[in-house]
């Protein structure tokens, strides 16, 4: 009898079925050696300059006792060295988890907690979020002077490493439904898929420029920076959004995506209707449309003489499950409809986990190669968010006759504010551990620079409490940027509330705002 099984895999064709991050990028040095990889200020790399690096690097963590599996904590603002960790982590099988330095001390202390990193490569200047002492043992590397002689002792040969597939690569954190933040494990299958969507879905070019101004703690910085150095392109790295460095980099440098977020546009719109810059070439602005005015939109991709890119994702999934859709040149939307990626499969499903018909509003579901590996150390939500098999986004959606997707609302009620995900139940909690308080809601309001804003309503039994002493417990306990614009006082009967008693902030931030 014929032996049928065309599935049964030797090891070697296991083997020569996987790749990593690290492998590609070390090959994309050997061949583009000579080409500009990396940019910040004055200092420049080529790829071979970098790779050298990068080599070193992980040499000196080979050393430092670092093996395949660790966690690097990685506590930065943006530099060159950012993505040199991470690459050189890539090639020993290490996994980078990517701090927020943004956060409270006790948010950063969770994170850094939660990662368990062997070893910690920090900023100086952001030692004083770094609460040591609250911390799991660990050894520390500051960049600068220390990493740079540490560079100099190490090895530039490249490190020989097993490293599958399906291992983690970087840890990016997103917002907990109870305040803290989740570590998202994003694989190198993940991170090599999403640098193929960006290039087809995008229509990258291999040696285009990508403006990395945004923090690459975040997807948004991380995911299309790697992609570009593991397709040929240019890094041009700033620490936030610098218009100064930004416009002539972009009257010398092509760019296919020049991505934009809320809380910056406004201001761009004057800047370069006052400098009038001759850009090079642009061939997409934009992001997150459905945080910014339709004025705006129409406004910048007029300016920038580019269509607004519509797309819709997530940091567990990369920029799947909507792509590619497109906002004409000077055009104000009317609607926001978006283009399903060709590199994910997308369902709709109700509260019993059916499927809803097209028209109807249901949850967006996913499951493709751009996911993430799961969140750490929370069985209890991988558990609720992959449950058959698909990953549950909680963003509610509907399917137009065209195929196109509507956002609709958020299953689980969150804040996006200038790109950053807030989820209310953090700062409620915060709020309600003044005893002058007897209950609290945070809800949102739209905001032109931001997006939207949390705004907190109170009910206080104790009229001394002020608006500024709300604000200020937030301040010391949560990031800035999650701290209550603006605080209304009303009784507590007038907290409109569902048939088991909770609070419906839907009905509320209608009453409000």
């Amino acid at each position: 009898m014929t032996n049928h099984n065309f599935h049964a895999l030797t090891p070697g064709i296991q083997a020569a079925g996987t790749t990593s991050v690290g492998l590609i990028f070390a090959e994309r040095a050997r061949r583009d050696q000579n080409r500009d990889a990396i940019e910040m200020g004055p200092r420049r790399l080529t790829y071979g300059e970098l790779n050298e690096r990068v080599n070193r690097l992980a040499n000196v963590l080979l050393g430092s006792g670092i093996e395949r599996k660790d966690r690097v904590g990685l506590l930065s603002h943006n530099s060159i060295e950012y993505l040199e960790v991470i690459l050189a982590a890539a090639k020993i099988g290490a996994i980078v988890c990517c701090q927020n330095w943004r956060l409270s001390a006790a948010e950063l202390t969770h994170c850094i907690n939660l990662a368990e990193p062997k070893i910690i490569i920090k900023q100086p200047e952001l030692n004083n979020s770094l609460e040591i002492s609250n911390l799991v043992p660990h050894q520390t590397i500051d960049l600068g002077a220390e990493y740079e002689a540490l560079l100099a002792k190490a090895s530039g040969q490249e490190p020989n490493q097993l490293i599958a597939s399906e291992d983690g690569l970087i840890v990016l954190y997103t917002s907990g439904t109870t305040g803290l933040p989740k570590g998202a494990l994003i694989s190198h299958r993940a991170m090599i898929t999403r640098t193929m969507v960006y290039a087809a879905e995008l229509n990258v070019p291999s040696i285009d420029t990508f403006f990395a101004w945004s923090p690459l703690f975040h997807m948004g910085a991380a995911d299309q920076s790697i992609a570009t150095l593991l397709r040929g392109g240019k890094v041009f790295v700033t620490d936030g959004f610098e218009l100064n460095l930004i416009l002539p980099a972009l009257e010398h440098n092509k760019t296919q995506w020049f991505s934009l977020l809320p809380g910056i546009i406004g201001n761009l719109i004057e800047v370069v209707k006052t400098a009038k810059p001759k850009m090079l070439g642009i061939g997409l602005v934009g992001g997150m449309a459905d945080l910014i005015t339709p004025d705006q939109i129409g406004e910048v991709s007029e300016l920038f003489q580019a269509p607004y890119l519509n797309t819709f994702g997530s940091t567990e999934t990369g920029i799947p499950p909507a792509t590619g859709g497109l906002i004409p040149i000077g055009v104000i939307p009317e609607n926001l409809a978006k283009r399903q990626s060709g590199y994910c499969e997308v369902r709709l499903l109700d509260l019993d986990d059916q499927d809803v018909a097209d028209g109807e509003p249901g949850e967006i579901v996913v499951r493709g190669p751009t996911l993430f590996s799961g969140y750490v150390k929370n069985k209890e939500t991988n558990d609720l968010d992959f449950r058959d098999g698909w990953f549950h986004m909680g963003d509610v959606m509907r399917r137009n006759p065209d195929g196109t997707l509507d956002f609709i609302d958020r299953v689980k009620y969150m804040i996006k504010s200038g790109g950053e995900n807030i989820y209310p139940a953090e700062i409620e909690k915060v709020i309600m551990t003044d005893s002058r308080i007897s209950e609290a809601a945070v809800i949102k309001k739209q905001d032109d620079k931001w997006g939207e804003v949390p705004v907190a309503v109170v009910a206080r039994h104790d009229d001394s409490l002020s608006e500024e002493d709300v604000v200020e417990l937030c301040l010391q306990q949560l990031a800035r940027y999650k701290r209550p614009k603006k605080v209304l006082f009303i009784s507590a009967d007038q907290f409109p509330r569902s048939t088991t008693g909770k609070i419906q902030r839907h009905v509320l931030e209608k009453q409000l705002t």
